[in-house]
């Protein structure tokens, strides 16, 4: 596995199962900046991971340190650190495109406005920006994740399959995203898939099995 010197995030001892399956036991992993790759076939655990480094999923056992802060002592802190939404997510359905990257500036101090219409276009939202999120289809709306998570400027991006439903010009702009993300050595974006994008460059490899 190639490793940058610094990592972004560390876990140590995770320790994670549902009650009918046990998915990580005492798993530890250093994430680089640049683009990680978690992967893993369906019930893996590709998923959970992400929400348990997101801390959204509260784990048995581990720590997670994101450039020295702690989940479990900062948890407020570290959340801001990290941009995560699940791709399934209906909380922000009854806001508009526009009104929800607007919400996003108390979470994320760094987030960039000036970037959203390059995004807008890049990945066909513009049609869409005043419409409310329940009113778009599932790959217009993992299109309003993406845009969200490319102007925020958080040191640790999560995503989740990122390419689920998008067309090929809007893969294609991803992969374009990621590549310039990749070469940034202030964050992390970890991406969750069954196998390697194509034409992403790989810091690290997490592979869960299939």
């Amino acid at each position: 596995m190639k490793q940058h010197p610094t990592a972004i995030l560390e876990a140590a001892g995770l320790t994670f199962h549902y009650p009918e399956r046990e998915l990580f036991s005492n798993w530890s992993a250093e994430i680089p900046a640049g683009v990680t790759l978690v992967r893993g076939g369906d019930g893996r655990g590709k998923s959970s991971l992400l929400r348990l480094l997101a801390g959204d999923l509260a784990a048995q056992d581990g720590q997670f340190h994101l450039n020295d802060i702690s989940l479990e002592a900062q948890p407020d802190l570290y959340r801001r650190q990290v941009f995560w939404v699940d791709p399934r997510s209906e909380a922000f359905d009854q806001m508009t495109a526009r009104d929800y990257f607007a919400s996003l500036h108390a979470a994320y101090p760094g987030f960039d406005d000036t970037l959203l219409p390059g995004l807008a276009e890049g990945l066909s939202l513009t049609p869409h920006l005043d419409k409310k999120l329940f009113m778009l289809s599932t790959g217009s709306k993992r299109k309003v994740w993406l845009a969200a998570a490319f102007a925020a400027g958080a040191r640790l991006n999560l995503l989740d399959d990122p390419f689920a439903g998008l067309d090929k010009a809007s893969i294609n702009f991803v992969v374009n995203r990621l590549n310039q993300a990749a070469a940034n050595p202030a964050q992390a974006w970890v991406i969750a898939l069954y196998e390697a994008p194509e034409g992403v460059p790989l810091a690290a490899l997490i592979e869960l099995g299939d």
